[in-house]
């Protein structure tokens, strides 16, 4: 495919201007123009569809050399640090002139549904660019492209870039999610449709989503992470085939960590009548809140795209909700029916409120249940119901409280929370719902119950899953503003499109129950602005308030501080690392960058009226299973090459004491929060490792701060946390492992955490003393062991009786391969996926924790092995690859079911020199 000529052929008939574009359009639409003009649905019936279009899709990725079909010009990049530290200043945005033909003019119509003021929305030029260009007409051939299934990453197969001037850095995975892409697809729409409006809904596309049917540029969003909606109707072929063709085109140096590349989320078409409840149409809010009665609230959106007046009546009743999120049983109770007059192409929103006697609530888990309900809205005209809308939504009562922290139906619940990144390990940015409910399985046995979504709106999938499982969601939708934090970053699009996105992200999240607040920026450079700073805050608070308030809204504040004008907009202050204090302890004093002391203090007497919450702590980097020597006598440092750190494996040790430069280990952040106990919890730094941001060895592909590494496996600080958080539960961990042949008689410090207060530490039955947790301290230590083989055990108590034990012995030999699932029996709806976790034991089964076999897979039946992955941050092996390393005794291969498949599927595992083993897994 010469890609040249045809941008040659396309750009050389633009010097014409777009005038015979514009007439072969008009000429070619004035028939289609029609479905523009709908008439009265009186006297007919409709059903709204939703109908997933993810199957079947032809996709194309330049090598080089895109076309020119661009939203805008970018600046020129001069120079790039892709491993500056993470709380660097942001800077100015660079100034360009646009001089060449860009499309943002006729995308930027697409935002006119989320700008309040009329007078500022916009207005479509003339014209049909890209109209005779070959990739948007339907008699293209594409055979040759990629056939994809969406959701769809095209980066994650890799090739991972290597080497010290990789064209994609390690801020942002080493992975070719840079590029421009086009996506094509044939739709069939019915002329029983004829008189329906047709809207492609699109939850994601990385980024710079442009849409042309049938050669028509139907719309676009460029921000990657909204969601949006476009009405196809105008350029529907009813009764034959329609060509969709999306092109997205995601700048290198976009952000700080991974995005991914493509349309990564579902896409929906969804057909309703002419008047229908409008997108994301639905509020509900419960203001009063008991357990005797609830206030409901609903606030309705009904829109008419037909050319005549219509007077339409909703109904709307409520009804339990069942496991699959459907509702149940007969309407429990009715909202007051609203009649509504219409004018022609009007929007209307009507408010209405009910009482409900013994309500039963949404909380937080584990402590309280997630009951949910569904408001069924059906819109009549003339008796004949036209369309039918269901709101899931819970009961509950959110309160901000500045000496207690959060009451959630008048109970106090301690955040305990993590922040989570939007890719899913080796299956990358490409959303699917298995893996992300099984790292919210993961966190809920950690006892985590909170969730802060950074730094991007998430997948709605995600926030049913929040819903149902009992999280504690704050919702964020910015990580820059107008300041830049990398040269291709949001700030390019802020001021045209900061209310759009803004809003859009509000009304589609807003009826979620575990949602209980928004946060409109992390760490932004408007900090440092002072007043000009604040004011942008300001009107995005105010953005936030008009469309939800209900709840309080926040940006995350890193520099920010009480007395600065910044903070004073905040409903409640959001603090990342500043509560513990950042490069304040003597091990951090040779750092330059932010240094604060801990202003937990100085923050609650400012604004004693405003509740605190951490939402960014600690920030400890570590790899599973390895140790590093020795060992640092302080409860907290950070990380370097000469300690904590080894630049040539590119690991960092597992003592989870050290940290990035502007961080603090676990045990800082705890005692920091129990001296301040009016603190309403921590989010942190990060649940799971994530692909990208791989501090302090930006060589490597992906992060290092987790709790959970990126294949799904426990770090050793898992159960550090786990020690805090679940103090009811009798448990205790000992680190490090105890396979040292070469330092036997060498120091090699054994750390203990335990939900006890108290623990005896034995080394081959000889006692190395028993002794108690201190004030402020969180793991008990023996700094002297000297390393003998054997076995290393442990015993916890608890107000001076047996808590817990545990027990490590020196393995011999690897020997043999243990295979477990986490599910035996899996769907096969095309979706649905098993992780098999490999472990490699000696002969007695005890996993061999230094073992780095190569390991192999295969599959036999109808399914395919979809990712392998180890957890090692430096591995550079594709997630494609079917043989993959072990690291540190475990691997990971995911597996999926072919699509309406029934059966068994046979994993077999092989490695040289081991005992080889097979798993099964059902598909039904």
């Amino acid at each position: 495919m010469n890609i040249d000529l045809l941008n040659s052929i396309f750009f050389k008939t633009k010097k014409l201007g777009f005038f015979i574009v514009i007439l072969f359009t008009l000429s070619i639409t004035k028939g289609w123009s029609q479905n523009l003009k709908h008439n009265s649905p009186t006297g007919q019936s409709f059903k709204r569809e939703r109908i997933k279009l993810n199957e079947d899709w032809q996709f194309m990725r330049y090598n080089d050399n895109p076309d020119n079909l661009i939203y805008d010009v970018r600046p020129e990049i001069k120079e790039v640090n892709d491993s500056k530290v993470a709380d660097s200043k942001p800077t100015e945005a660079v100034k360009v002139e646009t001089k060449e033909a860009v499309l943002k003019n006729w995308i930027l119509p697409s935002g006119n549904e989320f700008i309040k003021d009329p007078s500022k929305r916009h207005i479509r030029p003339e014209g049909d660019p890209g109209s005779d260009f070959p990739f948007v007409k339907a008699d293209f051939q594409d055979k040759t492209w990629e056939r994809v299934n969406l959701p769809h990453d095209w980066a994650i197969k890799g090739p991972f870039y290597t080497g010290n001037t990789p064209e994609v850095g390690g801020g942002m995975g080493r992975l070719p999610s840079q590029g421009v892409a086009w996506y094509r697809k044939k739709l069939t729409i019915s002329t029983t449709d004829q008189g329906k409006i047709i809207y492609l809904d699109i939850d994601g596309a990385m980024s710079y989503a442009m849409v042309w049917l049938n050669g028509h540029l139907v719309g676009g969003w460029p921000y990657g992470y909204n969601s949006f909606r476009l009405d196809l109707t105008p350029y529907l072929n009813f009764g034959g085939v329609n060509q969709l063709a999306i092109r997205v085109d995601n700048p290198n140096n976009s952000a700080r960590w991974y995005p991914g590349g493509g349309i990564y989320r579902n896409v929906w078409l969804t057909k309703v009548a002419p008047v229908h409840v409008a997108q994301w149409g639905t509020f509900i809010s419960t203001p009063e809140v008991s357990a005797k009665e609830a206030t409901i609230n609903l606030s309705l959106k009904i829109e008419n795209k037909t050319n005549s007046q219509q007077t339409v009546e909703a109904k709307t009743q409520l009804y339990a909700i069942d496991d699959f999120g459907k509702a149940k049983g007969k309407p429990i109770t009715i909202f007051p029916a609203e009649t509504i007059i219409l004018n022609a192409d009007e929007k209307q929103i009507k408010e209405s409120q009910i009482k409900l006697k013994n309500p039963k609530l949404w909380g937080a888990y584990p402590s309280q249940k997630q009951n949910l309900y569904i408001a069924r809205t059906r819109i009549f005209i003339t008796g004949k119901q036209v369309d039918e809308y269901d709101t899931p939504f819970g009961i509950r009562k959110i309160e901000f409280n500045p000496t207690q922290g959060l009451l959630v139906n008048g109970t106090k619940i301690k955040i305990q929370g993590v922040n989570q990144h939007h890719d899913l390990g080796a299956l990358g940015a490409a959303f699917n719902v298995r893996a992300a409910q099984r790292q919210l399985e993961m966190l809920r046995e950690l006892s985590c119950n909170a969730i802060r979504l950074s730094h991007n709106p998430p997948a709605p999938e995600l926030l049913d899953l929040t819903d149902r499982m009992g999280f504690l969601v704050i919702d964020e939708v910015f990580d820059s503003w107008e300041r830049k934090k990398t040269p291709h970053d949001f700030h390019l699009i802020f001021p045209d499109w900061y209310e759009p996105d803004t809003r859009s992200f509000i009304r589609r999240d807003r009826n979620h129950p575990s949602v209980i607040a928004w946060s409109f920026g992390n760490e932004v450079g408007e900090q440092y602005t002072d007043a000009d700073g604040a004011v942008i805050a300001q009107k995005l608070h105010d953005i936030v308030h008009d469309e939800d308030p209900t709840r309080p809204a926040s940006a995350s504040q890193n520099y920010a501080k009480p007395d600065m004008p910044f903070s004073k907009v905040m409903d409640f202050m959001s603090l990342n690392y500043q509560g513990e204090g950042i490069r304040d302890a003597p091990a951090y004093s040779h750092l330059k960058g932010i240094r604060t002391l801990p202003l937990y203090p100085e923050f609650q007497k400012a604004f004693p009226y405003k509740m605190i919450v951490s939402s960014e702590t600690a920030s400890t980097l570590s790899t599973r299973g390895s140790y590093i020597f020795p060992v640092t006598e302080v409860n907290s440092a950070p990380v370097s090459n000469e300690t904590g750190g080894n630049p040539i494996t590119k690991e960092v040790s597992a003592y989870e004491l050290y940290t990035a430069p502007f961080g603090a280990s676990p045990d800082k952040v705890f005692a920091s929060q129990d001296q301040h106990p009016y603190v309403a919890g921590e989010f942190v730094w990060s649940g799971w490792d994530y692909l990208g941001e791989p501090t302090p060895y930006y060589s490597a592909r992906s992060s290092y701060c987790g709790i959970i590494d990126l294949a799904g496996f426990k770090k050793d600080r898992f159960y550090l946390y786990q020690s805090r958080w679940r103090p009811n539960l009798p448990m205790v961990h000992i680190l490090p492992h105890w396979n040292w042949p070469n330092r036997v008689g060498e120091i090699t410090p054994v750390h203990v955490f335990t939900s006890g207060d108290e623990a005896e530490l034995f080394l081959n039955g000889q006692s190395l003393g028993r002794k108690k947790k201190g004030k402020f301290e969180y793991r008990i230590r023996w700094d002297e062991v000297k390393y003998q083989a054997g076995e290393l055990k442990v015993i916890a108590y608890k107000n001076g009786k047996f808590w817990a034990e545990e027990v490590l012995k020196t393995t011999g030999k690897a020997a043999k391969l243990l295979a477990t699932a986490d599910r035996s029996e899996i769907n096969s709806d095309g979706e649905d996926l098993a992780f098999i976790t490999v472990k490699i034991t000696d002969k007695n089964g005890l996993m061999v924790p230094d073992a780095n076999n190569k390991v192999s897979f295969s599959l036999e039946g109808l399914g395919e092995i979809v990712a392998t992955d180890n957890g090692d941050p430096a591995s550079l092996v594709s997630f494609a690859s079917h043989e993959r390393e072990a690291y540190n005794g475990e691997v990971l291969v995911i597996v999926r079911a072919n699509k309406g498949s029934k059966g068994t599927m046979k994993l077999v595992i092989t490695s040289d020199g081991l005992e080889n083993t097979a798993i099964n897994i059902r598909s039904n």
